[in-house]
């Protein structure tokens, strides 16, 4: 069975940074491109950042250009978010998401499977 685990959130006052994993078994992700997306109280869940299979492309949302970094490391079967400069806004529950193909999209249609996400809290 696929499962996608995500880990490392948590409360952070703003200004500060965190980095949040996600392992993914019973699937080797680097055939596939990978996703975060957020979903903040009583707001639709968008996408924050996503990664082809190899890792060579990238796309963010706006509001998080030039503080979050998405990564991969493949051998460990893993994706990372590292968040810095964090705002209060960026308060949400994060998910990960594996694609059904190798191109990254903003779009949660293109994922087949998701964590049950890790809740990030920035504290003004």
């Amino acid at each position: 069975q696929v499962q996608v685990v995500e880990s490392g959130g948590g409360l952070v006052q703003t200004g500060g940074s965190l980095r949040l994993s996600c392992a993914a078994s019973g699937r080797t992700v680097s055939s596939y491109a990978m996703g975060w997306f957020r979903q903040a109280q009583g707001k639709e869940r968008e996408c924050v950042a996503a990664i082809s299979r190899g890792g060579s492309l990238t796309y963010y949302v706006d509001s998080v250009k030039g503080r979050f970094t998405i990564s991969r490391d493949n051998a460990k079967n893993m994706v990372f978010l590292q968040m810095n400069s964090l705002k209060p806004e960026d308060t949400a529950v994060y998910y990960c998401a594996i694609g059904r193909t190798n191109a990254p999209s903003l779009d949660p249609r293109e994922y087949d499977y998701w964590g049950q996400g890790t809740q990030v809290t920035v504290s003004s």
